[in-house]
C-alpha cells in the first residue's frame, strides 16, 4: 500500500527543511576564516609580502571594508536575482579569493583576492537573518543559535588551526590556503536550494535601506554593530600580536585568540535563544558588556600571567555579536523587514567598524606598546554600550516605518 499524500508531503517537508539548516549552517562555517586566518601568521604574512604595520593594518580592516560595501548590496541583490543564488555565488567568491590569495607573491594581488573572498563573506553575512526569517520564522531564536554557533566553530578553528596547518605543511600560504577547500565543499548544499528562488526580476521591491536609515531604530542597530564589530576586528586581528610581544610563541598566542574565540561556541547557543524568550535584551546586554573594561584593564596590567582569564572575560564581551545577530530578527516582523534591518545594519555599522583594526595598527606603531591601543578599545565600550541599549528595547522596524 503506498503512503497517503498528507505523509508524503509531510517527509518531503521534513527533508527540505533539514537541507534549508545544513545549508545555512554550512554557509555559517564561512562567515569568518577569510577574515580572521591572517591574524595568527600576521608576522609572517607581513614579512613575507613585504608590507609595512600600517598596509597590515589595512589588511586587517579589509573585512570591515568589504562587509560595509558588499554587505548594503546583498538585499537589493537576493531581491532581484533571489537570497539562494546570491549566497550560492558568495560562496564561490569566497572560495575563489580563499584560494588565490594563497597563490600570488605580492601584496596588491592578495589584497584584491582577499577583498574578493571578503565580498561574499559580506553578502552571505547580511543575507543569513533573512534566510532564518523566510524558512524559520517562528524560530527565530533557536535557528540565530545554531548559525552563530556554527559560524563561532568556524572562526574558532581557523584561529586555533591556521598555525599549526602552516607550521606543518609548508608555510602561511597553506595555512591561509586550506580555507578555500571548506568554502567549496559547504557551497555544494546550496546546489540544490536554487530552486527555492523565483527566475530573476520577479521578486517584489522590499523596505529599502534608505527607509532604516532614517529610522531612530535602524541608526541605533548600525551604530550598535559597528561599535561591536570595531572591538571584534581589532582584536582578531591584532591580539594574537599583542600577546606575541607579551612573550608568547606564534602557536601559543594563536591559541590564546583562539580560546577567546571559543568562549562564545557554548554562548551562542544559549544567548539567542534566552534573548529571544524576552521582549527586552538589556539585561542580558548590560551582562556581557561588562566583560569588555574588566578584560582590557586585565590586560594592561597583566598581559602575560593571567592571559587565559583576560582572554575567555573579554570572549564573553565579544558575544554582543550573536545577540545583535538575534535582535536583527527579533526587531523586525517580516523577511523584508529583515533583509533591509540587517542590509542597513551590518553595511553602515561595519563601515564605522573599519577603523577600528587600522587605528589600533597605527596606534601601536606610533606609541610601540599595547596600552594606548587598549585605552581606545575601552573607550569605545561607552558609546556601544549607550546605543546597544536602546537597540535591546522592545520595537519593530516596521512600526518605525509605519509599514504592515
Amino acid at each position: 500500500m503506498s503512503s497517503s499524500p498528507s505523509l508524503r508531503n509531510s517527509d518531503s517537508s521534513r527533508t527540505e527543511s533539514i537541507l534549508i539548516l545544513i545549508g545555512i549552517l554550512t554557509v555559517s562555517l564561512n562567515l569568518r576564516p577569510a577574515a580572521v586566518s591572517v591574524g595568527p601568521v600576521l608576522e609572517e604574512v607581513t614579512a613575507g609580502l613585504g608590507m609595512s604595520h600600517t598596509v597590515a593594518g589595512l589588511l586587517t580592516s579589509l573585512p570591515v571594508i568589504a562587509f560595509a560595501g558588499f554587505g548594503a548590496l546583498a538585499p537589493a541583490a537576493a531581491s532581484r536575482w533571489g537570497v539562494h543564488r546570491v549566497t550560492l555565488f558568495a560562496l564561490v567568491g569566497v572560495a575563489v579569493g580563499l584560494a588565490g590569495r594563497a597563490l600570488v607573491g605580492s601584496t596588491a594581488p592578495f589584497l584584491a583576492l582577499s577583498m574578493l573572498a571578503l565580498a561574499g563573506m559580506a553578502a552571505a553575512n547580511v543575507l543569513m537573518p533573512s534566510l532564518v526569517k523566510l524558512h524559520f520564522p517562528h524560530r527565530v531564536g533557536l535557528l540565530t543559535a545554531a548559525y552563530t554557533t556554527s559560524m563561532a566553530i568556524g572562526l574558532t578553528g581557523s584561529l586555533m588551526l591556521t598555525v599549526p596547518i602552516a607550521e606543518n605543511f609548508g608555510g602561511w600560504r597553506a595555512g591561509i590556503g586550506i580555507w578555500a577547500a571548506l568554502a567549496a565543499i559547504c557551497a555544494l548544499p546550496w546546489l540544490f536550494l536554487l530552486r527555492h528562488d523565483a527566475a530573476p526580476g520577479e521578486a517584489r521591491r522590499g523596505i529599502r535601506l534608505a527607509d532604516v536609515a532614517r529610522t531612530r531604530l535602524g541608526l541605533a542597530m548600525a551604530l550598535f554593530f559597528g561599535f561591536q564589530s570595531l572591538q571584534a576586528y581589532a582584536i582578531f586581528g591584532w591580539f594574537a600580536q599583542l600577546w606575541r610581544d607579551s612573550g608568547y610563541s606564534a602557536t601559543a598566542a594563536g591559541a590564546l585568540v583562539g580560546l577567546l574565540a571559543a568562549v562564545s561556541v557554548p554562548l551562542s547557543l544559549w544567548i539567542p535563544a534566552a534573548a529571544a524568550r524576552r521582549t527586552s535584551q538589556q539585561g542580558i546586554f548590560a551582562m556581557i558588556m561588562v566583560c569588555y573594561p574588566i578584560g582590557y584593564i586585565g590586560l594592561m596590567i597583566a598581559p602575560h600571567s593571567l592571559a587565559i582569564l583576560w582572554a575567555v572575560v573579554i570572549g564573553i564581551g565579544a558575544c554582543t555579536f550573536p545577540l545583535i545577530l538575534t535582535m536583527i530578527g527579533l526587531r523586525s516582523r517580516t523577511p523584508a523587514g529583515t533583509a533591509a534591518l540587517s542590509g542597513f545594519t551590518q553595511s553602515a555599522g561595519y563601515l564605522l567598524a573599519a577603523v577600528g583594526p587600522f587605528a589600533v595598527g597605527a596606534i601601536y606603531d606610533a606609541t610601540g606598546g599595547w596600552t594606548a591601543p587598549l585605552w581606545f578599545l575601552l573607550a569605545i565600550a561607552v558609546p556601544q554600550f549607550v546605543f546597544g541599549m536602546y537597540a535591546a528595547r522592545p520595537q519593530y522596524i516596521e512600526d518605525h516605518l509605519n509599514v504592515t
